[in-house]
């Protein structure tokens, strides 16, 4: 019986007085499960790490995703045609924001019991993790992608760094600063 089924059947056999079959009915078929919450950990490192592993696709699209320091760059250069808000507001940050800035997604969320960890974290978007948000993969339809390979696509990090290099002032600025400094830290972790 589908869940719609379930609930008519609630509701008709309340309709009939019998609140107890119903209830029973819905305890039975809908089972509430409370999870306890869990305070997710993930850092810039291990997010950027996530990024890489999934060589900057989105698991849930296959679309291409870029480096979040190569964004921020893009919005400090050109402020007006590429804006970034630090809180994401809609009306202030470029939509490219939303549909290619890569974040790190539960695949089972952890308000469902998912473990806060690397074998349940993903590359996505930004749009598709809030469109997610507390949702199964198979509650929404969607399926879990292969990873990418970062040799077929670094998601403009190699770029970001080159540019930086070539212009060290950007340094000054903190956001820059981060994701340069997690992009050396990780590209020497991988050459070790």
């Amino acid at each position: 019986m589908s869940d719609s089924e379930t609930l008519a059947s609630v509701c008709r056999l309340l309709s009939q007085g019998s609140a107890d079959s119903a209830g029973a009915l819905l305890g039975r078929e809908m089972p509430f499960q409370p999870v306890a919450p869990v305070t997710r950990k993930c850092t810039q490192r291990q997010a950027l790490g996530v990024f890489r592993r999934d060589g900057f696709l989105c698991r849930y699209s296959g679309e291409r995703l870029i480096f979040p320091g190569t964004l921020r760059l893009l919005s400090v250069l050109w402020p007006e045609q590429f804006p970034f808000h630090t809180n994401w507001k809609m009306g202030e940050t470029h939509l490219a924001y939303w549909r290619l800035y890569p974040t790190v997604d539960h695949v089972v969320p952890v308000a469902r019991g998912g473990p806060d960890d690397t074998t349940n974290w993903v590359t996505t978007s930004q749009l598709r993790n809030s469109a997610k948000s507390n949702w199964l993969l198979g509650e929404l339809g969607w399926t879990l992608r292969p990873a990418g390979d970062l040799r077929d696509w670094d998601g403009l990090s190699g770029w970001f760094l080159e540019y930086v290099e070539a212009h060290p002032d950007l340094l000054k600025i903190p956001a820059i600063k981060s994701w340069y400094h997690a992009l050396r830290r990780a590209n020497l972790e991988s050459s070790a």
